[in-house]
Parts: structure tokens; sequence; C-alpha cells
């Protein structure tokens, strides 16, 4: 299984793509399908329509780079539709290229802060203490 750091941003290319494409022809569909900068390093997947092999292309510092997997047997859960992209966790690239079917799964139950502590008070709306409101 491949490992990603977790700020890395996946950008999934929802159009099916023919795999005989390589590098340019990746990029160039990063830029008006994906519409995303393919300079960016960022992950860019493409599925062909079969959903039997994926290329990730992403820029490396110096040149391209093109991981390309063909499955011998099955299918990816790959989510086409007409939107052009998709934007996923680097979390769920992996889950997906398992084999996972994230769509049927569902997320556990986990803490998270009250919606009133995550967030700073704005500076308009704290009133500092040393000010009096006189009454009115």
């Amino acid at each position: 299984m491949l490992s990603f750091p977790a700020a890395i941003k996946v950008y999934l290319c929802t159009v099916a793509c023919d795999m005989r494409r390589s590098f340019d022809g990746l990029s160039m569909m990063a830029e008006h399908i994906i519409r995303c900068n393919p300079f960016s390093g960022h992950l860019l997947v493409f599925c062909n329509r079969r959903s039997d092999r994926v290329k990730i292309l992403y820029w490396d510092r110096d040149g391209w780079a093109i991981w390309y997997k063909r499955l011998e047997a099955g299918t990816y859960q790959f989510p086409f539709a007409a939107t052009g992209r998709k934007e996923i966790a680097a979390w769920e690239l992996g889950v997906l290229l398992e084999g996972i079917d994230l769509t049927k799964g569902q997320r556990r139950k986990r803490y998270s802060l009250p919606a009133a502590m995550s967030q700073e008070p704005t500076q308009s709306s704290a009133v500092p203490p040393s000010t009096t409101v006189p009454p009115g």
C-alpha cells in the first residue's frame, strides 16, 4: 500500500481517461478538465472506462512522475461523473487503491470539539473587558 502525507491534495478526474495518454496529455487534462495547476505537486488521479487501470500524475520538484497500476482481476470503485473533478483525502486514495468501496462504508463516531470552542471570537464581536457599555 502506498502512503501519502496528510497535507497532500488528491484530485480525481471523474471523466474516463484514455490510458495511452502520458505526461503531456494527462497534464493537459489536469488543466482543462480537473481545472487545477498540474505543477502544484498534488496528486492527479485518472482512471479508464473499464475501471481496471489507474494513473497518478504529479510534479516532483524537477519533472513529471507517473504511478500506473493495472488490475489483473476486478475493478476500482471510481466515482465517474460529468463534473470533471472530485477532491478526496490522501487516506481515501489509499483505500480506493486497495479496492474498498467508500460509498458503502460509514465513518465511525469520533470526538470533535463543539462548534463554539473550535472557532475563535472575531475582534468585532468581542467587547474588551475594560470598556463599559452605558445603560440605555
